[in-house]
């Protein structure tokens, strides 16, 4: 008895929360990031999915870390580089933003794995270790090229952090990274002021360069989880380190029931005001339920960051909740 009054209750739950419900749901929480939302999810076992302008462009930040650590495992899986190759980390090499090695490395003459620096990349979300990463993948141009051998157009990546962050906030004139060290980006930072700051941001969200659809970053996710691409042994490499993500507690996991497991990158780039806010990765469901790949990119955002991560939070839930009883 207790079964079928079980059966019932899913089945009423599942015809009420349908497509329509969840829809309208997502388009009232993406009103009050007080930007542009946008959302791709896939329910990788049965392969149905929910869309709101997920073919429209939104600047990774830091979710570009993504396809640099994939394009790396190519890398490694053709014996070009491996994993425990070791990096000496310069002064040069401290990128500006985020990362341990910013505020721990300020002297030459550490070395560093490979493989360490793909966990600090996507881990930690460590600026200093991603443009290290993509060196060893070969370059942005690499990177996109990778991306389009995968067939996915709507993503590319085009500058190492310390660019895309210069460029974001009106930062010209920086000297070659041989001549620079952990203090020189904040002493050229200084030299900028707010309005051209404002000025330069404006311009750097125009930009269509190091920008994803919320629909090829789902897909690449999707791929990444269903081993069509990498070896199993990269593939499974890059899942463990990003159920291991340390940031954005408050984003993809912030609302979902203690214990889900979440693996995902997020990025956030932004002035005070004005604010991209992003986080991607896989839902696992509970009771052998499947996956849900799901991507949500926030942009010109006038809400704030907390906002930005509540919003996320929920759609993440709303979303788990949808596909958990289909």
């Amino acid at each position: 008895m207790r079964l079928i009054i079980y059966s019932i209750a899913l089945l009423t739950f599942s015809s009420i929360f349908s497509q329509s419900v969840l829809s309208e749901e997502i388009k009232r929480l993406s009103n009050l990031a007080q930007g542009t939302v946008g959302v791709a999810a896939i329910h990788l076992e049965s392969g149905e999915g929910f869309y709101q302008n997920a073919d429209e462009s939104f600047p990774m930040a830091s979710t570009y870390k993504v396809p640099i650590g994939v394009r790396l495992l190519e890398r490694v899986d053709k014996g070009e580089i491996s994993l425990n190759d070791m990096i000496t980390i310069e002064p040069g090499d401290i990128s500006p933003g985020w990362g341990i090695l910013l505020e721990r490395i300020n002297r030459p003459g550490v070395k560093l794995s490979i493989i360490n620096l793909l966990d600090m990349m996507l881990t930690y979300s460590d600026n200093a270790a991603t443009d290290i990463c993509l060196k060893a993948a070969g370059g942005p141009k690499d990177v996109t090229k990778s991306l389009r051998d995968l067939g996915i157009k709507g993503m590319r990546v085009d500058r190492e952090t310390l660019d895309i962050i210069a460029d974001g906030l009106g930062i010209t004139g920086l000297p070659p990274r041989s001549e620079m060290d952990h203090t020189t980006f904040s002493k050229f930072q200084a030299k900028v002021s707010k309005i051209k700051e404002k000025e330069a941001y404006e311009a750097f969200k125009r930009d269509p360069r190091d920008q994803a659809t919320p629909r090829d970053m789902m897909k690449l996710l999707s791929m990444i989880w269903k081993n069509k691409i990498l070896t199993p042994e990269s593939n499974s490499l890059l899942r463990e380190i990003m159920l291991n993500c340390d940031t954005g507690v408050n984003r993809l996991k912030g609302k979902l029931p203690i214990g889900t497991q979440v693996a995902h990158k997020t990025g956030t780039i932004g002035i005070s005001g004005n604010y991209s806010v992003n986080d991607v990765g896989v839902l696992y469901l509970p009771s052998n339920r499947g996956h849900v790949a799901i991507s949500v990119y926030i942009k010109d955002s006038k809400a704030g960051h907390e906002m930005c991560e509540t919003v996320i939070a929920e759609i993440s839930r709303s979303i788990y909740d949808y596909f958990l009883y289909r």
